[in-house]
């Protein structure tokens, strides 16, 4: 197979996703070293979970992540689990995010997963099984 899958014990993955979430009421707090400190709880979360970062940007009013992970690990949980704890640590070392906004992180995310194949080249591979 090709060296781009990822293969595990009775898994092999092709698993990515472009993930965007913003502060709340998109306040631009991601700023100094508030931005290097959320990098650095972002790679060290990935590094928990299991998870690799193939990119990130941090903005100030938003994060754009390139993320790869074992597809048996739910995609909303790593996302919660990436917010809820940046948010702890990041309020804890930087009381002034308490007084700002009152929660880090809003609810809502966006998320798109990102394949080498697009939706014709499924279809017409699904469609033209019995035929091979």
């Amino acid at each position: 197979m090709n060296d781009k899958y990822t293969h595990k014990n009775r898994i092999v993955y092709f698993n990515q996703y472009h993930i965007v979430f913003c502060p709340k009421y998109r306040r631009k707090v991601l700023v100094g070293d508030i931005e290097k400190d959320l990098r650095q709880i972002f790679y060290d979360i990935a590094q928990e979970k299991n998870a690799e970062i193939k990119a990130l940007e941090i903005m100030p009013d938003h994060v754009q992540m390139f993320i790869s992970f074992d597809p048996r690990q739910p995609l909303h949980e790593l996302i919660r689990y990436f917010k809820g704890t940046s948010s702890r640590i990041l309020r804890n070392k930087y009381p002034e995010l308490k007084s700002r906004i009152p929660s880090l992180w809003t609810r809502s995310y966006f998320c798109c997963t990102v394949g080498c194949v697009n939706e014709e080249a499924i279809q017409k591979y699904i469609e033209n099984q019995k035929n091979v």
